[in-house]
C-alpha cells in the first residue's frame, strides 16, 4: 500500500504518530510512504522543510516492521515556484497544503493514499484502499461541518474533507483535475482554498463512509481518527483544536485513552526526529 503526507518540519511529529500507528494497525504489510516538502517563505516568515533526518528516522521503523517498505522524501521546491497559489498567500492557508497537488507531476504510484498529518489509523484500512476506482478520481468522506454550508455539484451533501483522499493517479493525469486546481487557487481567492478547488472541480469524486475520516468523535467502527478543529457547543460555543502530539490535551480535553500505548511509543521516539 501506498501512503502519502506533505507538510515542513512542523508536520515531523504528526506524521511520526501516523505511521506508527499505521504499522500497528497493518503489521507486518508492506507499506510505501512519501512525503512531499519543500522550501518556502512568506512576508511573515520563513518555513524549514520536512528534514531528511525526521524521513530516514521514520523510514527506519517501517523497515525493521518489513524490509520491503520504504519511506521517500520529495522536494517540490521547484513545483511550487513555478505554479504558486498566488491568490491564496496572503490567507491563513499554509502553503504546504498544496503540495498534494503536485501529485500528477511526480512519479508516485498509480493508486496512493493521501493523509493529513493529523491522523491516527485506528484499523486496517485494505478495504478502503482495494476499492474499485474505475471512473474515479479521489474517494473522500463528507466534512463533518461543511457538508451543511458548502454546496457545489447536484448533491445535497457532497463537500468533501480532504484531509483522507485515496487517489486515483491515471484517472486525474486524464481529467487534469490537479492541474486546474492548481490554476484556480493562483487565480481566485477562497476558504480553505486547496480543500475548496477540490470540491468545485472534481467531477468523478466518490463518497465513503463517515468510518474512514472521523473528524468529530471516535466510533465504534472508527477506522481512521482526523483531529481537525471543530465546533464545540455545550457548555458555551467555541472552537476547539487537540493535535495527536498534544497528548497532556488528548487526555485532558478530549478525555481520549484509546491511543495511549501509540502515544507513548511516540512519546519516547519524539526526540529522535
Amino acid at each position: 500500500m501506498n501512503f502519502l503526507f506533505c507538510g515542513d518540519h512542523n508536520a515531523e511529529r504528526g506524521v511520526l504518530i501516523a505511521v506508527l500507528s499505521l504499522l500497528k494497525a497493518e503489521r507486518g504489510e508492506e507499506i510505501h510512504v512519501y512525503i512531499l516538502t519543500m522550501k518556502a517563505k512568506s512576508k511573515q516568515r520563513n518555513f524549514r522543510p520536512f528534514s531528511q533526518h525526521a524521513a530516514d528516522f521514520i523510514g527506519s521503523l517501517v523497515t525493521a516492521d518489513n524490509p520491503k517498505s520504504s519511506v521517500e522524501l520529495i522536494d517540490c521546491t521547484d513545483l511550487f515556484v513555478q505554479e504558486p497559489p498566488t491568490a491564496n498567500m496572503g490567507t491563513r492557508f499554509t502553503p504546504y497544503a498544496m503540495l498534494r497537488l503536485f501529485a500528477d507531476e511526480l512519479d508516485l504510484p498509480d493508486r496512493i493514499l493521501y493523509l493529513d498529518d493529523d491522523v491516527i489509523i485506528r484499523k486496517p484500512v485494505d478495504q478502503f484502499y482495494t476499492q474499485d476506482l474505475t471512473g474515479t478520481e479521489l474517494v473522500g468522506v463528507l466534512d463533518y461541518f461543511g457538508r451543511f454550508f458548502f454546496h457545489h455539484q447536484k448533491r445535497a451533501f457532497d463537500y468533501i474533507n480532504s484531509g483522507v483522499l485515496l487517489l486515483n493517479m491515471p484517472e486525474i493525469k486524464r481529467t487534469g483535475l490537479f492541474k486546474r486546481v492548481r490554476h484556480l487557487m493562483q487565480v481566485k481567492k477562497m476558504f480553505l482554498p486547496d480543500q475548496t478547488a477540490i470540491n468545485i472541480l472534481a467531477k468523478e469524486k466518490r463518497f465513503a463512509p463517515r468510518k474512514y475520516n472521523e473528524q468529530y468523535k471516535l466510533q465504534a467502527d472508527t477506522v481512521i481518527q482526523h483531529f481537525t478543529t471543530s465546533f464545540r457547543f455545550w457548555p458555551y460555543f467555541r472552537t476547539q483544536t487537540v493535535k495527536p502530539w498534544d497528548v497532556k490535551r488528548v487526555h485532558s480535553v478530549l478525555h481520549l485513552h484509546e491511543y495511549d500505548d501509540l502515544l507513548n511509543e511516540y512519546l519516547k521516539l519524539k526526540d529522535q526526529l
